[in-house]
């Protein structure tokens, strides 16, 4: 199986019990091997949303996990951010997420294919250069 890119909605699902997602996150991210990549985007946004609906724990054991080394951070570089702009402005009537047009833009450079999301709009809307579309897990 290839590697994939989390996006923040799977990893919310994942980390919140009560969430509609919450066992097909689980199960999604339990069958992928290797783990998939968490894009460095994705921390503030997910730190936003689980302090604004949650839990300051949640936050902080999801921290630790991965510090202790349970998911690799990819960083964003300056070609992510040019793309995700070129994607934000042919996007733009659209009004879609800066981050999902980082993921976007990570995962064409990476030659990525599967985007780990519940985000479907978004990454169904998107035409990569690397692949025809991405494949949207779970």
């Amino acid at each position: 199986m290839k590697r994939a890119l989390l996006d923040t909605g799977f990893l919310v699902a994942l980390l919140n019990a009560d969430d509609e997602y919450h066992q097909a996150c689980i199960t999604a991210f339990l069958a992928e091997s290797p783990k998939p990549l968490l894009p460095d985007m994705v921390v503030p946004e997910l730190a936003y949303m689980i302090l604004r609906e949650r839990s300051y724990p949640i936050l902080t054991d999801f921290l630790h996990s991965v510090v202790a080394g349970e998911l690799t951070i990819e960083r964003t570089t300056l070609g992510d951010l040019a793309r995700a702009a070129e994607i934000l402005q042919k996007y733009a009537d659209s009004r879609i997420d800066f981050v999902d047009c980082v993921i976007a833009a990570m995962a064409e450079r990476l030659k990525i294919r599967r985007i780990l999301t519940v985000d479907r709009r978004d990454f169904q809307l998107f035409r990569p250069r690397h692949c025809s579309y991405f494949e949207i897990v779970p």
